[in-house]
């Protein structure tokens, strides 16, 4: 292994990695299987690609293409040196629209050839659900399709010319009239014509096996087209010259509901002589309650295109008209068809989940059987899945007769193996009976070449081996896939796992408890590592600042994956490695809400630097900015802002501190507020709320960013809610005596409202840093503090959206054997959530502005921003707030280190669309970091929404009462 690597790093100018990091990053795809390679290369140019080639083949060390590494059969892992295209060879090399062809590379993203190819009305005709992080090549390797391909076809029949290395270094064209094929393949081919004319299923959807058939003379001897779907086991694709389609100028989707999904598929094919873009089938257990679809219980997305967006109406029309359906339902407009099609984008990983929440995986994902059959089918499979007591919910391309559905299988025993294996050789033979292919997308990978001669006999396996054999004599390309493959059930991913669950802090609900359940939510899809975020969405901010796959989410769980394998990993809860890769994790929560299995990699870092730092030293930053609420107390009570502030402004005193802060040197250290939020609340002589009972009260929660660096937030907050007829509380601050409670309901709940302010706190830094006994105490003190809240009906309003999220999610499977936390937890309310549900009637004043800003992460992820939306524009406040990350996210951006990905993030969205804001224009940040990221990197204040309302009210902060915000 030295030897190689030494042999590699010599003779390839791309990256060569061996360490554990490179190797344990690509142990997986999107599969259900594990191998763990020697080491990944990132080869620059098709020089390197032959240099690896070379190198290799001197060793007999097997080589395995790799593009986004989404792949879902296995085919994308192997054993010997991985090819890593996505980093170097991307590019888009041509595009020429009069021709309509593209010249790309293999790790080009589908998404950047769509964008270039979009100004000229042009597109790619096939477009997986991972559109957005599916490479080029990896289509070409496994002949992806997509939704529209009853419309453009497969990747195949876009294919125009190939550049090809093979094993032994040849450089070939693949194209048509055998142009570019490797010596013996003709001779092959014509030896076997009848074969090769019968053994192959009619079907649009037939992706198993090699394309042999179209070398047949009547085919074009079309080379190009023979090597998709190759799997990366024919030769290594350099380049491709690619096709591209005309894209219709509008389009209009139709939405038709059944009664379930096999009336749905028995009308999928009746469609199609009106030419629809798509005929997409989804069943109810995949679409959200929310996704406002017309009522049914399965649904099929049929899109039409035209000139214009009548044409394409009257077409959707037509179709509606023409379709028996429960109800149906056109949409025109761009951003609602968006959003309809997400969700179907989004279900190769919400089908990881099945409606009780457990788990389901691939391996019969891709089954296709001719369109006209598949209602048919589908009533059959969903016998088979009941006789071997599986569950798995459909969906798909029902228009080509391709059906994806993840099953709940047991991976993890032996007996549940067992099942797998049966219900596989079961369902093969149920496919073939219908007269389908074993992979109708996706190729068949590991999961299923074991059972091609099912298909295809004996007799036409052994002419795959023989082309293998023509293409790569030694071979040295990935093995084990499609001739001569590895068992389906041998080298699973979870068999490493431990068996038994780990000992954590956090309550894993949503996982039974189980780390390990947590981190496998993962299963490799990918969408964390999409280069450009759309809407509003947020994840991987990271991973778009370093273009790194171990700064992806999907990264971050591999390794600690392999953490819990303990293979490559070796140390533990102590590993250097996964804690550099987490070193860089923002704690957006991101994931949380934009990875389509809901991983949370803010929790998985904190869980992780919990343990790591267990009874060591941890960095300054954990002890200064994850102890901030306790450092900005000491302050107040010593009364010693304005000192700090002083000491702060000096250069070269703020330079020590920030140094032994563990503080980034190009932050400016933040001002203290003069006086506490809780302090003005005290000196406004408001101790307890005018009137009685509990209705109209809003409890307040002064969080430490509020409290101590941005009170006018909660000067304004206090404001608007009682103009709104709301009567404001402060928590309490100090545990109450034994027996108060009792005491206290003689009384009235407002009485003990009144008690002195402030100790309440989300333990929010405390939770970021890993620090996470300290956060158990703090937030067992504050359960303590909010006891007589929580015998109130009264709802908790929380202005920083972090802290908000902190209480909603991270208190209650912090905490989660106490039962106090959930109560708490359901009583946070956002300041327009408390807004919108407690003075309904309420009407904001009108300010008819633009705006722009950010809408927090946390908010994103954990919050929504319904309510947001509905008051800005009763306020008329006009205009969208941006996706992504304002890149500080708490102690993230100012810890040493992380500056430049702190504002390459900011860069993404937040600081474009403020300085191209005209003139006028409302900055909205509702948390505390964003305030500080606008003003420390755009020199701009932005504003809570609080305070915005509140100067529209005419009770806005005299100008002296700003100067303790940042700018």
């Amino acid at each position: 292994m030295a030897g190689l690597e030494a042999e590699l790093r010599g003779n390839v100018r791309g990256e060569v990695g061996f360490d554990v990091t490179a190797r344990a990053l690509t142990t997986m795809d999107a599969s259900n299987y594990r191998r763990v390679p020697l080491g990944v290369v990132a080869p620059r140019d098709a020089d390197d690609v032959a240099a690896v080639l070379e190198v290799c083949r001197a060793h007999g060390v097997p080589v395995v293409p790799r593009g986004g590494g989404t792949s879902i059969a296995g085919q994308a892992t192997g054993t010997g040196v991985v090819l890593d295209f996505t980093r170097h060879m991307n590019r888009l090399l041509s595009l020429d629209p009069g021709s309509r062809t593209a010249v790309v590379q293999p790790g080009l993203v589908l998404d950047r050839l769509q964008e270039a190819a979009a100004p000229h009305g042009l597109r790619f005709g096939p477009d997986p659900s991972t559109h957005s992080r599916c490479t080029l090549g990896g289509m070409i390797g496994n002949n992806s399709c997509g939704s529209h391909s009853v419309a453009w076809g497969t990747t195949a029949d876009s294919v125009h010319e190939l550049e090809v290395l093979t094993a032994r270094g040849q450089r070939l064209r693949p194209g048509r009239d055998w142009a570019g094929a490797p010596q013996g393949l003709r001779e092959l081919v014509e030896g076997d014509l009848a074969r090769l004319r019968t053994g192959f299923p009619e079907l649009p959807r037939r992706i198993s096996g090699y394309a042999l058939d179209a070398l047949l003379p009547e085919n074009g001897a079309d080379v190009a087209r023979s090597f998709c779907g190759s799997e990366g086991t024919l030769g290594v694709l350099t380049e491709a010259v690619v096709r591209l389609v005309e894209a219709p100028r509008a389009r209009a989707l139709a939405i038709l509901a059944y009664g379930d999904e096999s009336a749905a598929a028995r009308a999928a094919a009746g469609l199609l002589p009106h030419a629809p873009l798509t005929v997409e089938g989804m069943a109810a257990d995949l679409v959200p309650s929310s996704a406002g679809l017309p009522r049914g219980g399965a649904w099929l997305f049929v899109e039409t295109g035209g000139e214009s967006e009548a044409e394409a109406r009257a077409r959707a029309d037509a179709i509606v008209r023409a379709a028996d359906v429960v109800d149906a339902r056109v949409v025109t407009d761009p951003a609602g068809q968006r959003a309809l099609w997400r969700i179907r984008e989004d279900a190769s990983g919400t089908a990881t989940r099945m409606p009780d929440g457990s788990e389901a995986w691939p391996g019969w994902e891709d089954c296709a059987v001719p369109p006209a059959r598949l209602g048919d089918y589908l009533r059959d499979f969903r016998g088979l899945l009941s006789a071997h007591g599986l569950r798995g919910t459909p969906y798909g391309h029902f228009g080509d007769g391709c059906i994806h559905v993840r099953i709940d299988f047991d991976l993890l025993t032996e007996p549940g193996i067992a099942r797998f294996r049966r219900f596989s050789e079961d369902l093969a033979e149920l496919v073939v009976a219908h007269g389908g292919s074993l992979s109708g997308e996706h190729g068949d990978g590991q999961a299923r070449a074991e059972l091609l001669p099912r298909i295809y006999g004996d007799e036409m396996i052994a002419l795959f081996e023989r082309a293998k054999a023509v293409w790569d004599p030694d071979d040295l390309l990935n093995p084990g896939m499609l001739v001569r493959p590895a068992p389906l059930d041998a080298g699973l991913r979870f068999s490493v796992l431990p068996r038994e669950p780990v000992d954590v802090a956090f309550g894993y609900p949503s996982d039974g408890g189980d780390f390990s359940a947590a981190v496998r939510r993962c299963v490799g899809v990918a969408k964390c590592r999409t280069t450009s975020v759309s809407g509003a969405g947020v994840m991987c901010p990271s991973f778009r600042a370093t273009g790194e796959e171990e700064h992806s989410t999907r990264g971050r769980a591999r390794l600690l994956h392999e953490m819990l394998a303990g293979e490559l990993v070796t140390d533990g809860w102590r590993s250097t490695e996964v804690r550099d890769a987490l070193d860089l994790c923002l704690s957006c929560k991101g994931c949380r809400s934009d990875c389509p299995v809901e991983v949370d990699m803010a929790t998985y870092k904190a869980e992780f630097l919990h343990h790591h730092y267990a009874g060591r030293r941890r960095p300054a930053a954990h002890y200064t900015m994850g102890r901030l609420p306790r450092w900005l107390r000491w302050a107040s009570r010593m009364r010693a802002a304005a000192v700090l502030n002083a000491l702060s402004s000096l250069a070269p005193l703020a330079a020590v501190a920030k140094r032994l802060g563990g503080i980034a040197p190009e932050r400016r250290i933040p001002r203290l507020a003069g006086e506490t939020f809780s302090g003005w609340w005290r000196r406004r002589g408001r101790d307890e709320p005018r009137g009685s009972g509990t209705d109209d009260l809003v409890v307040l929660w002064p969080d430490t960013f509020t409290e101590h660096l941005s009170p006018s937030v909660g000067r304004a907050a206090v404001r608007v809610l009682e103009a709104a007829g709301l009567r404001v509380a402060l928590p309490p601050t100090l545990r109450l005596p034994r027996g108060a409670l009792a005491d206290g309901r003689t009384r009235t709940p407002l009485a003990l409202l009144a008690a002195r302010r402030g100790r309440v706190c989300c333990g929010l830094t405390y939770i970021s840093t890993g620090q996470l006994e300290r956060a158990r105490t703090v937030l067992r003190r504050t359960l303590d503090l909010m006891a007589p809240v929580l015998e109130t009906d009264a709802p908790v309003v929380v202005l920083e959206p972090s802290c908000a999220a902190a209480l909603r999610t991270d208190l209650p499977e912090l905490l989660h054997d106490d039962p106090r936390a959930a109560r708490l937890a359901r009583r946070v309310l956002t300041f327009a959530e408390a807004l919108q549900r407690h003075a309904p009637d309420w009407t904001p004043p009108a300010l008819d502005r633009p705006v722009t800003g950010q809408t927090h992460c946390h908010q994103h992820a954990v919050l929504g921003d319904t309510a947001d939306r509905r008051l800005r524009a009763a306020a008329g406040l006009t205009g969208e707030l941006t996706g992504g990350c304002c890149g500080l996210a708490g102690n993230f951006g100012f810890e040493r280190g992380h500056y430049d990905v702190s504002v390459a993030c900011a860069e993404e969205q937040l600081l474009p669309a403020v300085r191209e804001a005209p003139a006028g224009t409302v900055v909205l940040a509702d948390g505390y970091s964003c305030r500080t990221q606008l003003d420390q990197l755009a020199g701009v204040r932005g504003r809570h929404l609080a305070e915005v309302l509140a100067e529209g009210l005419g009770v806005a902060e005299p100008e002296e009462g700003r100067r303790n915000l940042p700018g």
